[in-house]
């Protein structure tokens, strides 16, 4: 049997396209020769020739192969860089940033008394000095009490004047000329006694005549004395305890009078300190009671920030030390606005600002403490409300 030299696939499929051809041209009578059969080894003996579309596949995996090396080396360098990079942040301390809150002095203006609100001569955002007038008020009661104590002092200054003054000069001779007349009186009621008396011890009088000229005497004397007294009096003038009583009468009154206009100057309401009207809470015409606030002033001057730090960082923020912290909003993009303070209270906030471990293995409860520190000049751009950042390295310890 004759064997067949083995073929290349390229050759193989070629040579089965035309065999595919041919054997559907012959018939099963015209089959090929032994010798023309012997002949197609030698006629294909020869290697085929590469085409130009097999160079390019291999040069398209070759290019693959290289890129995927590529990125296995690129992937393992961001490996070994990201791990390089974490080991070199935790060697490093970690800075710990906390956010305050800036406070400043309020004052709330309230009524003294009830009243209406006539003018408001303020409006959020002037600054006040002291003793300038921020609201008046409309008190009608207020007036009727002026009034009612200034009236009531003038009757009381009289009393005391005709109490300090005595009687009048008029009513002093008046006075005499009643003790001088009863004095008459009885002067003649005594002569005529005398007569009467003389005439009964000589029997030519009765003896009734003789008492009624005896009584009479002794009513006029009586008469004479009560005028002589009245003339003192008026003389001398009211008594010491009368006029302490006047003077008391009349202090009295002026108390009264000047616990209205108190009360007047109070419905007028003024500013007790220097700074910044903060809201307005009241509108014109309103009606308003004793005690309710009208309105809120700040003092620029008194100006703190407030900080909440756990224990652990505590010693960073000892009474007396300082520290710098920034404002953003007074901070531009490229400049930081920032301020030192100086702590001047801590105290302790309650249990619900404690942080208590999970479990035991995380040690003990950590306590919450409030911090207060004021700058060290106080700036007038600063509100009530803006957030301080403050940046602390917890490897630092504080120093005494």
């Amino acid at each position: 049997m004759t064997e067949f030299p083995k073929e290349s696939d390229d050759s193989r499929k070629s040579n089965d396209s035309t065999d595919y051809t041919d054997e559907s041209t012959l018939s099963h009578d015209d089959q090929p020769s032994v010798d023309s059969v012997e002949d197609a080894p030698d006629a294909q003996a020869e290697p085929p020739t590469p085409t130009y579309r097999d160079r390019a596949k291999a040069d398209k995996s070759a290019m693959i192969k290289k890129a995927l090396v590529a990125v296995v080396v690129l992937i393992i360098l961001g490996v070994i860089a990201y791990g390089l990079y974490k080991s070199t942040q935790q060697s490093e301390p970690q800075v710990i940033t906390l956010q305050g809150q800036m406070q400043m002095q309020q004052t709330s203006i309230a009524a003294k008394v009830p009243g209406r609100i006539a003018q408001i001569m303020v409006t959020e955002g002037d600054a006040v000095t002291p003793g300038q007038q921020l609201i008046e008020m409309d008190s009608p009661e207020i007036n009727a009490k002026i009034n009612q104590a200034r009236a009531g002092k003038q009757m009381a200054q009289s009393q005391l004047d005709k109490a300090e003054n005595g009687a009048r000069p008029q009513e002093i001779a008046q006075a005499k000329a009643a003790w001088q007349a009863n004095k008459a009186a009885s002067d003649l009621a005594e002569n005529t006694y005398q007569r009467v008396n003389r005439l009964y011890e000589e029997g030519l009088m009765a003896r009734q005549k003789r008492d009624e000229a005896y009584a009479q005497f002794l009513a006029t004397q009586d008469q004479t004395e009560a005028a002589r007294l009245q003339y003192d009096l008026a003389l001398e003038g009211a008594r010491s305890e009368d006029k302490s009583a006047a003077s008391a009468q009349v202090a009295q009154v002026d108390a009264q009078l000047d616990e209205a206009l108190v009360a007047k100057e109070e419905a007028n309401l003024k500013s007790p300190i220097a700074g910044i009207v903060d809201n307005v809470i009241v509108s014109a015409g309103e009606v308003i009671g004793q005690g309710v606030p009208l309105l809120t002033l700040v003092n620029t001057d008194d100006q703190w920030v407030v900080l909440n730090v756990t224990e652990s960082h505590l010693n960073q923020f000892a009474i007396g030390q300082q520290f710098t912290g920034s404002i953003p909003a007074l901070s531009s993009a490229d400049k930081p606005y920032k301020k030192q303070f100086t702590v001047y209270a801590t105290s302790t906030l309650s249990d619900f600002a404690t942080w208590r471990p999970t479990n035991s293995d995380d040690g003990f409860d950590v306590r919450t403490f409030e911090v207060k520190a004021r700058p060290t000049t106080p700036d007038a751009r600063i509100r009530s409300g803006m957030s301080v950042i403050v940046h602390i390295n917890p490897t630092i310890t504080s120093q005494e």
